[in-house]
């Protein structure tokens, strides 16, 4: 059979659906190896770096198409070279599916994100994109032979908010890097604590700045801890400033906190693993997330997590392995990190638990339950 995957998102940096395309894409092709190679797998590329990363295999073909998503190429140019291959089958690891595809596929939704915060920015621009968005996702969902998520709950958002019948829905949790550890010796971190001038104890976020990641109440929040409850701690906030949601930095300011909140950007993975076991606390305030991986990248480093009680965090953080707190209750949020900052106890409780709990998520697991699901839709298709 001739199995072909849309590889256009792809990438071996640790962040979203590149990474998770990678590590798909990986281990797809271990178990066709592993099977003796009984399927043709064809990888479909936009950037000739990532075309040239994937090692030599008399299996793999590799086509290289430069059709961004959300463009007219997509459209046009990628379903070209989609029907020109011929193929049996493909997965798309992203919902953007070209319109007038009509072979078979199977498709993974991450989340609906862009349906509950649709976002900001030129108001005409961004209806039109939302329309767009609207259009592929749904045309995407119906006409798969199978639909992967990767949470339970974004399946009840399937079935709730797009009308996915539920026995064409199947859940595949992600996996964690390996890369993501525990580091026993201080030291090996002192370095990227120097580069940010972090020279206290600190509580730490990850990941883009979007409304609904819900970073003006964790600054809020931390403004009480700093200034009501005394915490003698600085806030260390990573990725990109997002021009669109400016009330990050503005609540800093406004708050008073510009010597307490340390804004790193963007960060490499293995600053990005130093940061998680160096801090106290991870605090997860998201408002929504299809899986929310950050806090079992955190608990795999061995740092206890605080995190938001909503949408998937709870199902993927587990009961007992971190503390919820309902993330549009500001005060409710500062108690919870002081709860854990103050007890030694149940900070190590967590970090035992939180370690076991992080091990049960591999990219193996992943990539075999969607190898499965692959052929079990096959066969409906033929």
């Amino acid at each position: 059979m001739k199995i072909g995957i849309d590889c256009r998102i792809y990438s071996s940096k640790f962040t979203g659906i590149g990474r998770y395309t990678h590590e798909l894409v990986q281990n797809l092709i271990q178990i066709n190896d592993e099977k003796k190679r009984p399927h043709e797998i064809v990888l479909f590329f936009n950037a000739p770096e990532y075309y040239d990363y994937t090692p030599p295999n008399p299996a793999v073909k590799k086509v290289l198409v430069n059709a961004r998503h959300y463009s007219f190429a997509e459209q046009t140019k990628f379903l070209r070279k989609l029907n020109k291959e011929n193929l049996d089958f493909v997965h798309f690891p992203h919902f953007n599916v070209p319109y007038f595809y009509n072979r078979p596929y199977t498709v993974t939704i991450h989340d609906l994100t862009i349906s509950l915060f649709p976002g900001r920015g030129n108001k005409i621009w961004k209806f039109f994109q939302y329309l767009v968005y609207d259009l592929i996702i749904k045309n995407a969902t119906r006409k798969a032979k199978t639909v992967i998520t990767i949470s339970q709950n974004t399946k009840k958002d399937l079935i709730e908010k797009l009308n996915v019948p539920e026995e064409k829905i199947e859940v595949i949790y992600n996996g964690v890097s390996d890369s993501f550890t525990l580091i026993e010796d201080p030291e090996v971190f002192q370095k990227t604590l120097n580069k940010y001038k972090i020279k206290k104890e600190f509580l730490l976020y990850t990941g883009v700045w979007r409304y609904h990641k819900n970073l003006p109440r964790l600054i809020s929040a931390f403004g009480i801890l700093r200034q009501k409850k005394n915490l003698d701690v600085s806030l260390v906030i990573t990725g990109k400033p997002d021009l669109d949601y400016p009330e990050t930095k503005e609540k800093v300011k406004e708050l008073n906190l510009k010597d307490d909140v340390i804004f790193t950007g963007l960060v490499e993975e293995e600053e990005l693993i130093h940061l998680y076991n160096a801090a106290n606390i991870y605090v997860f305030p998201s408002l929504y997330e299809g899986f929310g991986l950050p806090p079992l990248e955190a608990m795999k480093c061995g740092t206890p997590v605080v995190a938001s009680n909503s949408s998937s965090i709870p199902e993927i953080c587990g009961k007992g392995n971190a503390i919820f707190f309902d993330p549009y209750k500001v005060e409710e949020m500062a108690d919870k990190i002081e709860k854990v900052y103050k007890d030694a106890d149940l900070q190590a409780e967590l970090i035992e638990k939180g370690i076991v709990r992080a091990s049960q998520f591999t990219w193996e697991i992943t990539g075999q339950k969607t190898y499965d699901a692959i052929i079990r839709a096959t066969l409906t298709a033929e």
